[in-house]
């Protein structure tokens, strides 16, 4: 059975996106059969891997019971991942659901029969603690957690841990962190070491070893719709997200 993983934090610019994108894509050119599902109604994940959504075959087409998730499944240009794609109608999906009964288990009932097809399941959350990111907390086994490398970056994350916490109570008994990312490290500054620094003291082996660099490729890639394996596979970003996922594979295997 796959294990499905939410990409979150209620935090913007922290680089959830760029991660959903080339861990998912990093994990696919390793082998593993991958599904990434768009969540998130600015839709960048979905335009990230070169996707394209209509009227019938969006993830919130889905949640709104108009298709199956099977028909909102498409290829992307790597060979072992799948995207369920998203535009900005999702964001009327937080008003239809709000009166809807077990309205924080759309998208656990949706992904049910779709596990067994993958290996991962990756979750891009929106940058807030909405009804759409609980659906997403409600169905995962655990969250991995972005953090920018920048002077807050605490502060957001103890929100989040916060609502975990409360999901855990609710929602999700067995929700766990797979781990917090540091992303947008720029190693010339003091500031950003000291943040890994601060960050790891507080999260202890929670914290991923890989760091993610501050990147141009990196910014470069989603305006041609390509994960960073495929726009420039020897940049210093697609080496970083090849370390990764080989760590998320090693945490997976014990």
């Amino acid at each position: 059975m796959g294990k499905i993983i939410a990409i979150a934090n209620q935090k913007g610019g922290v680089g959830k996106t760029t991660t959903a994108v080339n861990l998912s894509a990093a994990l696919a050119e390793a082998g593993k059969k991958v599904l990434m599902v768009d969540l998130d109604p600015q839709g960048n994940t979905t335009s990230g891997l070169g996707g394209k959504v209509n009227e019938r075959n969006s993830v919130y087409d889905a949640m709104m019971g108009r298709t199956s998730l099977a028909d909102c499944i498409q290829k992307t240009e790597i060979k072992k991942l799948r995207l369920a794609g998203s535009d900005i109608r999702l964001a009327g999906a937080e008003v239809e659901l709000v009166s809807a009964e077990e309205r924080e288990f759309f998208l656990k009932k949706l992904l049910a029969p779709k596990r067994d097809e993958f290996d991962f399941v990756f979750i891009d959350c929106p940058p807030s603690l909405s009804l759409l990111t609980l659906n997403a907390l409600a169905a995962a086994d655990t969250v991995l957690v972005p953090i920018q490398c920048e002077y807050y970056a605490l502060e957001g994350v103890t929100a989040l841990m916060n609502t975990i916490q409360r999901v855990k109570r609710t929602l999700n008994p067995h929700l766990e962190i797979e781990g917090i990312l540091l992303t947008m490290l720029d190693g010339r500054t003091n500031l950003g070491l000291q943040v890994v620094d601060q960050v790891k003291k507080h999260f202890k082996k929670t914290v991923f070893a890989t760091t993610i660099p501050r990147n141009v490729r990196l910014g470069e890639a989603p305006s041609h719709g390509e994960p960073i394996c495929i726009y420039d596979p020897k940049s210093t970003g697609a080496m970083a997200y090849q370390m990764l996922a080989k760590e998320v594979l090693a945490r997976n295997r014990k």
